[in-house]
């Protein structure tokens, strides 16, 4: 089986923009690029699992995302990298869209896209890790033995607290998915 990390993509990987669609809007966060090839080096796979709901808002189609969805697999392979895996949520409960419109088991918080990935991709859940900007990003480490790192500022400085105060035991905080990254690797 193998080992990874599950990476949230916006506020993450690239900085956050409302319903980002747009190659031409995507940059990467400082650090994330880096990030992903001291994982890589490390032996561990590479997933991006992200919520979608621009989709089910109209804001965006399902073409649009996955065409931004390609260029990033691709950048980031000429830059070295390799993911072994994306998986996105369209679905909202109260979505315009009416297609999109339903409760699910693969919008985070809940957990069914990481065990759709773990599945597909023979993914040791507790030999792995979930890296996010907000809590339900790292929903899997409250529930399996999978090491969740919180990153970044986007959640509350309450809930930052939280998690380096230890009310999350199986989740860490760091600033960036570069020092993540080390912290995962033991570099730290």
């Amino acid at each position: 089986m193998n080992k990874a990390v599950f990476l949230d993509r916006d506020g993450t990987i690239n900085k956050e923009k409302n319903y980002l669609f747009e190659i031409n809007a995507f940059e990467y966060l400082p650090g994330a690029v880096e990030g992903m090839k001291i994982l890589s080096e490390n032996g561990f796979q590479i997933v991006i699992i992200t919520n979608q709901s621009g989709i089910a808002r109209g804001y965006y189609g399902e073409e649009d995302y996955l065409k931004l969805e390609t260029w990033l697999q691709n950048d980031l392979r000429n830059r070295g990298i390799n993911l072994t895996g994306v998986y996105y949520c369209p679905h909202l409960p109260d979505a315009p869209i009416k297609k999109y419109a339903k409760r699910c088991s693969c919008r985070k918080p809940e957990t069914g896209l990481f065990y759709q990935a773990a599945e597909e991709l023979d993914i040791d859940i507790d030999s792995s890790y979930a890296v996010g900007d907000r809590l339900r990003d790292c929903e899997i480490a409250r529930t399996t033995k999978c090491k969740g790192i919180l990153i970044g500022h986007t959640e509350e400085n309450d809930v930052i607290n939280e998690v380096e105060g230890g009310k999350y035991p199986n989740i860490g905080y760091r600033e960036s998915l570069y020092e993540a990254a080390h912290l995962i690797c033991g570099d730290e």
